[in-house]
């Protein structure tokens, strides 16, 4: 009977194994780590440590080996003390007691068990089939120091041209200033239409953001939705509007529960505003304002006063 077979496989399913009268062997997960020196990658794995005062009996290892060979708990008991016996003894000589993908055990100059773990074996399940592996290093070119010493070895030298009779050189120098200006004009024109489609997409964008934030709604109940811009229903029969004129008002919230929307109009009139309930929105919300006005220019100058001192949530509704 191979004891330390046994002891493998439990460690598997166990992060405690102990042998009756000889000690525990113990595994903690480890995660993934990497080897600077040799540059080496270790997928996650368990660590596997021994503690020679864990020796009572929990039953554990001889129950699996007693299934296993199909004999009983007291026989199998009976084995593993005389195993146990034999390694201590081997211990005691000096010598070093190795287990099989478990690991190496020796007594030090103190009379205590040392213990080196082998790590052949990868306890840890869940890192099945990933192994240790070491890259190979990226070799860069450093380019620009290449031409550097190019530059130094080889200067550019640019010698006089000499005009030959006859000769039609002059006309292709006079060609190439021509092309050379006609590649930039065409570079130029599509630099500037770049710039400007650039600056187009942007204004769009800023517009698009500006138009997001003032129909965007504040909801002040503990499960916030976010909702698109709505119609608003009517105002209900309880509450008066001052001016009809005053189509243009700027949103404080909108509250699911009736109570909340009186509450929150109560704390705003104590604070100067004008404050008023709105009806509710097609999702039953009952919506409350600061103010409402006729000119939208003077409700925006209003907005953006409650955006820096009251609310960064509030926003503007103009009816149609």
């Amino acid at each position: 009977m191979v004891v330390e077979h046994y002891i493998s496989e439990l460690l598997y399913r166990y992060n405690c194994v102990v042998v009756p009268n000889f000690g525990a062997f113990l595994t903690q997960k480890a995660s993934a780590r990497i080897n600077e020196i040799t540059n080496t990658f270790y997928a996650p794995t368990k660590s596997i440590s021994f503690n020679e005062q864990l020796i009572s009996n929990d039953g554990l290892l001889v129950s699996f080996i007693a299934e296993a060979e199909k004999t009983s708990f007291e026989e199998i008991l009976t084995r593993i003390e005389e195993v146990t016996k034999k390694w201590k003894n081997q211990l005691k000589t000096g010598e070093k007691l190795s287990l099989k993908n478990i690991g190496l055990l020796w007594f030090n100059g103190e009379g205590r068990i040392q213990f080196q773990p082998y790590y052949e074996v990868n306890y840890l399940t869940s890192s099945f089939g990933l192994s240790s592996f070491k890259p190979i290093p990226v070799t860069r070119e450093v380019l620009k120091e290449e031409v550097e010493t190019i530059e130094e070895k080889i200067p550019f030298i640019i010698s006089p041209e000499q005009r030959e009779k006859g000769s039609f050189r002059p006309y292709l120098k006079y060609a190439a200033i021509l092309l050379l200006a006609v590649s930039a004009g065409l570079t130029g024109y599509r630099v500037i239409n770049d710039q400007f489609q650039s600056q187009k997409v942007v204004r769009e964008d800023a517009k698009t953001a500006v138009d997001r934030q003032i129909q965007e709604a504040t909801f002040f109940d503990t499960s916030p939705l976010e909702l698109p811009i709505v119609n608003v229903n009517a105002v209900s029969s309880n509450e008066s509007i001052i001016n009809p004129e005053a189509k243009h008002h700027i949103v404080a919230g909108a509250f699911r529960v009736k109570a909340n929307a009186d509450r929150k109009i109560k704390s705003l009139k104590s604070k100067g505003y004008k404050a008023a309930y709105h009806g509710t929105n097609a999702y039953g919300l009952h919506m409350v304002t600061y103010d409402r006005f006729e000119d939208p220019q003077e409700a925006l100058k209003v907005l953006r006063k409650i955006k820096r001192t009251e609310s960064k949530d509030a926003w503007l509704l103009s009816e149609k």
